[in-house]
């Protein structure tokens, strides 16, 4: 029988020991070029796995209001902690490092979940200069409305475009930051998934930090005692 780990991701042996599965196709990000029209970016649809999706969306934490919310404020599920794990292991770093050609091994990383869209979300912009690298995961269906679909651009002009990137479940979209790094989109409003993984200059690693115990203090205090369990 083979073993399991959290529900579909099964494991393999490597010298006596089980590994579990990559929940990530890095072979394909590693095959897909990076662009340089108008910067460093490139989209990866199925970076995620399918397998692995139906899990995801059941872990995934249940932020119910707008914003980028720092993980660990809302509840969430085994499958998706362990993709957070692996997002943030040598395996992922070694990748985009070569990718991006920078070594990210000396930047710490920092993880925020959005849930909900408002028709303000979306408005043009680089991106702050504390990041190096920004990595998007999204986990919605499949996107019919017009609005939402992130567009790498050339200028401040929405219509200026090189790329439109639908937030599809399982796309991966990632950039180097720049002064010229501009990316927006048109309005939404309902439910848009999106992870957002920065490698980041370290002096904003540790106003973040603070921030997200400062957030899952309100948040206690809102829901009472220790958040819900998965």
């Amino acid at each position: 029988m083979t073993p399991v780990l959290g529900g579909k991701a099964t494991v393999g042996t490597l010298f006596g020991s089980l590994v579990p599965m990559s929940m990530l196709d890095l072979d394909k990000f590693r095959a897909t070029p990076l662009q340089h029209d108008p910067y460093d970016f490139l989209c990866v649809p199925g970076f995620v796995k399918r397998e692995y999706l139906e899990e995801l969306h059941r872990d995934y934490p249940k932020v119910d209001k707008p914003g980028s919310i720092p993980l660990g404020v809302f509840p969430q599920g085994p499958s998706f902690d362990r993709m957070i794990a692996e997002l943030k292991g040598p395996e992922v770093c070694k990748a985009f490092s070569e990718k991006f050609d920078v070594d990210l091994s000396k930047y710490p990383t920092m993880f925020t979940a959005r849930g909900m869209c408002r028709p303000t979300d979306g408005k043009i912009h680089p991106d702050s200069a504390s990041k190096v690298i920004t990595v998007l995961i999204y986990m919605n269906p499949p996107w019919e409305a017009t609005g939402g679909r992130l567009r790498i651009l050339r200028s401040q002009n929405l219509e200026d475009y090189a790329a439109e990137v639908p937030p599809e479940e399982g796309t991966l979209m990632c950039f180097r930051r720049s002064d010229t790094s501009w990316h927006g989109h048109y309005p939404f409003e309902g439910q848009r998934r999106a992870i957002q993984m920065n490698w980041v200059k370290g002096g904003v690693y540790i106003w973040h930090e603070q921030w997200r115990h400062r957030i899952g203090a309100w948040a206690k205090g809102v829901f009472g005692g220790q958040p819900a369990g998965y």
